[in-house]
């Protein structure tokens, strides 16, 4: 899987984040779709459901409910539900998914300057194939950080019109992340 070229044909995402997201992401043309909201119980469900879609299939083991995301649960995840990749904000999954051959997209928040320091640091010590800075309204900072990596930049949360995307595309990040469905097609 070459995620630059994935992103490139992609410049939206689909987060599928309940009932109606899911059943749109199905039928959407986007090549590749996240996960972010779902339970134990469904997960399986929705993955082989979008994976026989032809559709690539990240995770946010974060946000699966009745999950938590140590060792176990991302082992449960990789073993039994059987994502392209998974999500999430935590170090600890990222070094863990590494040494099992799992490929990450790690999410982070820039809130501040302690933050934005923060990220860039995790970034150049973490072994991702892609980063998701958000909150995707900040042009600037997808800027900076996207000439301070070489990992492809994805941005997401708080998008909720063209010209958000446009932005965000025109500011470095290769796609943009929204359980907007309107917002799919662009």
């Amino acid at each position: 899987m070459k995620i630059k070229e994935i992103l490139e044909r992609n410049p939206v995402i689909p987060a599928i984040k309940d009932e109606r997201t899911f059943r749109e992401a199905l039928n959407c043309h986007n090549e590749i779709v996240f996960i972010i909201m779902s339970n134990i119980i469904d997960i399986k469900k929705i993955c082989d459901s979008l994976k026989e879609r032809g559709k690539i299939v990240f995770i946010h083991v974060d946000m699966i409910d009745g999950l938590n995301s140590t060792s176990n649960g991302v082992d449960y995840i990789i073993n039994n539900v059987k994502p392209d990749g998974i999500l999430t904000t935590k170090s600890n999954v990222v070094s863990h998914a590494y040494k099992n051959n799992i490929k990450v997209i790690q999410r982070f928040f820039v809130l501040d300057t302690f933050s934005y320091e923060k990220t860039l640091q995790n970034i150049k010590e973490n072994k991702v194939i892609a980063v998701e800075i958000m909150p995707g309204l900040m042009p600037k900072i997808i800027k900076k950080i996207s000439s301070q990596i070489y990992q492809p930049v994805i941005t997401g949360g708080l998008v909720s019109e063209k010209e958000d995307i446009i932005n965000a595309l025109n500011a470095g990040a290769l796609s943009v992340s929204t359980t907007n469905i309107k917002l799919w097609d662009i």
